[in-house]
């Protein structure tokens, strides 16, 4: 990665084990460590949870959030998947992988303990993407 990329850490919400509180927190710690060490990341839920919380905006409302996510996923040019509790029935997390597979950007699977990140062998594209089916 290059030390220009802008990096989209995906981390699970709704469904992280602990509750919502306690995933930002570690989304926010995980942020921290990754930008410690050199990576520059977006975390969504740092960056949303307390704007929810403290604006009195529904944390849950999926619709709302995501269309605001839209945004950073089109500027990030790498995904990173904390493989955290519950990251594997996350709505949102399947939906930025979905995003970053179909533009054929890199994504990276990340412990998020040692922070050892592994890329990710991309689908090939179908051989009818460029026809526009």
């Amino acid at each position: 990665m290059s030390s220009h990329t802008l990096a989209y850490l995906a981390t699970p919400y709704t469904k992280y084990s602990e509750g919502i509180e306690r995933a930002f927190i570690d989304a926010c710690k995980l942020a921290g460590r990754l930008i410690q060490a050199g990576v520059h990341v977006y975390s969504p839920i740092a960056h949303s949870h307390p704007i929810a919380v403290h604006a009195n905006m529904d944390p849950l409302d999926q619709t709302f959030w995501l269309d605001l996510d839209a945004a950073m996923l089109h500027v990030c040019r790498v995904l990173i998947i904390a493989h955290m509790d519950g990251w594997e029935q996350s709505t949102g997390v399947a939906h930025e992988i979905d995003f970053f597979e179909q533009r054929q950007r890199p994504i990276f699977d990340l412990d998020p303990k040692t922070l050892r990140m592994v890329k990710r062998e991309m689908p090939a594209p179908s051989k009818f993407e460029h026809l526009g089916t």
